[in-house]
Order: C-alpha cells, then structure tokens, then sequence
C-alpha cells in the first residue's frame, strides 16, 4: 500500500468520488490510507456511499497517476496539502464543498491572523485602481494576506500594490501552477512567490486552464478570507460570483460604492442596495465591523489573562488559551476542532462566556476576547 500522502491524491482521482464524499470517506475511516483497505461492504455503509461508490473505489486504480502527480509537484517546489493537515488553509476547511488537497507554492503563510479577499473587474478604472491603492495602504497595520485571482484589472492591482507595501498576497489559480494565466503576469507571480506571498490552486500540475475552472476558483477565493472587498464590478461578472459564494458561507463582504452611470460599479452597488455587502467608505468602516480596531487579545500571563483564568471553568479556559491566539476573532467551527469540544457544547459555553464578560462575538460566528 503506497504511503498516505499518495493515497490522498489518489482518492481526489477517483471517477465521480467528488470533495465531500472524500471527507465523508476518511470522517468514517480514519484516514485516505484506510479508505483503500476498508471491505467493500463496509464502505457501502457509510452514509453517501454507497455500492456503487464502493465498487468505484475498490476497483480504483490511481495510486500510478497519484504518484507521477506528487511527483511532478515535488518537481516544482509545489507543496501539497490534505485538508486534515495542519498548513491547510483553516478557514477553507469550514466551507462545506471546500477542495480536499490544495497545492501550494511560495511562503504564503496561509493560517495568518487576518486574510483580505479583494476582487474586482478586469476593466479597471482609474477610481477603481485608486481605490484598491487606498484600501491596501489602510490595510497595512493590520499585516494581513491580500487574497485574489491574479486576473487582469482589479485582482492583479491589489496584488502589486499588496507587494509595494511589503504585504503577503496569495493568486488562487484556475489551472495546475505551472500554467500562469494571464501569462503577462509572470513578474508578479515571482515576486509573490519570493516575497512571503505565493500561489494555491486545487489543481495538480498539468491541469490546463477550463472556463468551468473559474467559479470553482471563487469558491476558495470566498472560502479563505475573513472578509471579501468588491472594488469595482458590473451587474454579471467573476467578482459577483465571488460575492454571492462568500455570501453563502456567511462571510463579511464589503462593496465599494459608485458612480449610478458606471457599469462597473453596479454590480457594487447592488450589493449594497440587496444587503449583501457593507458599504466601504473608508478602512474605518472594516476596522470597526471586523473589531480590528480592538487592543489585540492579551498575552499568557498579563493581569486581563489572570483574571480570565480565576473567572473561567477549565472548559472555558481552553477557549480562552485557543481564542487569544487569534486578535482578529476565531469561527466557532474552528474552536470546536481545537478544542476537540462538540459545537454544541461551544455555542453553550461561549454564550455563557458573553454574559461574564469574558469574550465578545463579531459578525460572521466569531469570537474575541474582551
């Protein structure tokens, strides 16, 4: 049996076995590896299986392509990443249709505090690329990592000017990252590799660009930021896609309003009107909604931090220990996983938690300590 990292790839090669029935999959076996040694009657048992599936996965034969594909990456300095693994993206691991393997390449650290989605349309005005400037620039004291697509117009002036002000920015592809698109954007994507930013893309080197790739790029573009931004964008568009995905996962979007006569900013603005997107004026306006304009939580040790600990249960002071690990405000999903404490005994708790002052909860199913 090949080792666990090949049978991860090779379980995303299966014929109709898609993301969530792979997480379904080792949810119920423990691990890609014991997917491949479990009995077919077994496997038709778990819920979404199965015989058909089983059958399928039984007779799979892809451990060959498995092991060229990791190999290929390895090639590359391409790393790759099972969403049961640590450097996975966290908040990708929260959506429901996420990728189950991301490639990764570059020094992106992709569990910062804060990670800004920013996304537009690829006919940028000169208002638009002004915008996304100021934006960035009133980003930079926060240090957060500058998401976006790497497209022309918007996505790829919020990654150079992400560059300029020496923040990390990570493209998210549409095709394996050895095929840059636009292929005019090669000097930007090297300084992003080299510059503690980088590339991500669930596609396996090799993997040529596909129009149906586009809307799947959104969803991990929606899927890993705290917060969405649409500078600029007409009525129909990628940047809209983006915006109804991460309004699906319940993120917080913001849109930039603009001139009614511009075609390129009514898709903002009717984000705006359908309350679907915060209004951005100014980085003030995402400061106080995200309770970036907070102090940072306390450190180990700090009077706050001993107060907590004489105040809190031992349950609740594991979810201070996991909180105050993040300033910008923690999923409760991702406490629960932590914490390994069922979700509903975490909404319990922190409920209980707000009414003694101990932590305070954001928009978007987050938590802060006060």
């Amino acid at each position: 049996m090949p080792n666990e990292k090949i049978c991860q790839i090779a379980l995303t090669l299966i014929p109709g076995v898609g993301n969530i029935l792979i997480k379904q999959l080792v949810s119920y076996c423990g691990s890609a590896e014991a997917v491949f040694k479990s009995k077919k009657h077994l496997l038709s048992k778990i819920p979404g299986i199965g015989i058909v599936h089983a059958n399928t996965i039984r007779n799979a034969n892809t451990f060959d392509q498995a092991e060229q594909t990791l190999k290929n990456a390895e090639n590359k300095g391409i790393a790759v990443y099972f969403y049961t693994e640590k450097n996975y993206p966290h908040n990708l691991k929260q959506i429901y249709n996420a990728p189950s393997v991301v490639y990764v390449k570059g020094q992106a650290d992709l569990n910062r505090e804060k990670i800004v989605g920013i996304v537009g349309t690829r006919n940028a005005t000169s208002y638009g690329k002004e915008i996304t400037a100021s934006i960035i620039s009133g980003l930079r004291r926060h240090k957060p990592l500058i998401v976006s697509g790497l497209a022309y117009g918007i996505d790829i002036h919020a990654h150079r000017q992400a560059l300029k002000a020496n923040l990390p920015t990570l493209g998210i592809m549409a095709s394996g990252l050895d095929i840059i698109y636009p292929s005019h954007h090669k000097s930007t994507v090297n300084e992003m590799i080299t510059q503690q930013g980088g590339l991500l893309s669930e596609y396996a080197v090799g993997v040529k660009l596909d129009p149906h790739n586009f809307p799947a790029r959104n969803r991990i573009i929606a899927g890993i930021s705290d917060v969405l931004i649409i500078v600029e964008a007409a009525r129909q568009g990628g940047a809209l896609i983006t915006a109804n995905i991460a309004d699906t996962y319940n993120k917080d979007i913001f849109a930039v309003p603009g001139n009614i006569t511009n075609q390129y900013s009514e898709g903002c603005n009717l984000l705006i009107r359908h309350h679907k997107a915060n209004i951005f004026t100014q980085i003030a306006d995402l400061e106080k909604h995200m309770g970036w304009d907070m102090p940072n939580a306390p450190k180990t040790g700090s009077d706050r931090f001993k107060n907590h600990e004489l105040r809190c249960t031992d349950e609740e002071l594991k979810i201070v220990e996991i909180i105050k690990l993040k300033s910008a405000g923690m999923l409760i999903d991702e406490i629960s996983f932590k914490t390994q404490l069922p979700i509903n005994r975490i909404a319990n708790l922190l409920l209980q938690m707000e009414f003694k002052g101990i932590v305070k909860a954001l928009p978007g199913k987050k938590f802060i300590l006060i």
